[in-house]
């Protein structure tokens, strides 16, 4: 991991995603922006998203195009069988409950076409961005059982694995407040534990950022993997 290249998440995406034309879901997918990205890009895309804080921030920003969103869990999908070229998460696999880990990815089976592609990108338990969070949520289980997860389904018979490519993406924020604000946004549990240790997750934050160009960067370790639709 030590010798991945640096790259932008959308650096990434562009490589290995054809978008255009494409039916895509971007499966846990927050507060739009990747979808608004791949809608940019020329996909047609749905946003899908448990949490309903997120689902009104997607639909409060400007669209990109003719994006839409859905409110669901990943383990029940509102879409139709064999309705995606590309089914997408983001950051997004670990966020899901371990029981119904198995289930989510059998659900995007059931959503993408035959020979569709999943793309799964995960963070990796470690680096500067993991050391400032952890504190008030250490995802390294959960990050563990996401990635047993997406080998199990990569054995088959469902999926078969294509792809797998590690990388370092920059995080920037702009000040500590919107960084703090952005990991409760993510999960509204989380807020009774960053109120009060606010100024630890400070000092963590600041102790393992990098100061550029007038705010703070951290570079996060990523795994990316690619399964084909049997």
């Amino acid at each position: 991991m030590s010798q991945a290249p640096r790259r932008k998440h959308r650096e990434v995406i562009e490589e290995f995603l054809a978008l255009k034309g494409k039916r895509v879901a971007d499966i846990g997918c927050g507060d739009g922006g990747l979808v608004r990205l791949m809608t940019r890009l020329g996909a047609r895309v749905t946003g899908i998203e448990p949490s309903a804080g997120q689902i009104a921030r997607a639909r409060a920003a400007e669209p990109a195009g003719d994006e839409d969103y859905l409110q669901a869990g990943a383990e029940d999908l509102p879409l139709p069988d064999a309705s995606l070229d590309i089914a997408v998460f983001f950051n997004a696999l670990h966020h899901v409950p371990v029981g119904l880990m198995d289930k989510a990815l059998q659900e995007a089976a059931r959503a993408l076409k035959p020979g569709g592609l999943l793309y799964i990108q995960e963070p990796i338990a470690g680096g500067p961005n993991f050391q400032a969070t952890r504190l008030i949520d250490d995802e390294t289980e959960v990050r563990a059982k996401a990635y047993q997860a997406l080998q199990a389904a990569a054995r088959g018979p469902l999926f078969a694995a294509e792809r797998e490519y590690t990388y370092f993406a920059p995080i920037r924020h702009d000040s500590f407040e919107l960084f703090r604000d952005r990991m409760i946004a993510v999960d509204e549990r989380r807020r009774p534990k960053v109120e009060a240790l606010e100024g630890e997750l400070r000092a963590a934050f600041e102790a393992n950022a990098v100061r550029r160009d007038g705010g703070f960067e951290f570079d996060q370790p990523c795994r990316l993997n690619l399964l084909r639709r049997a």
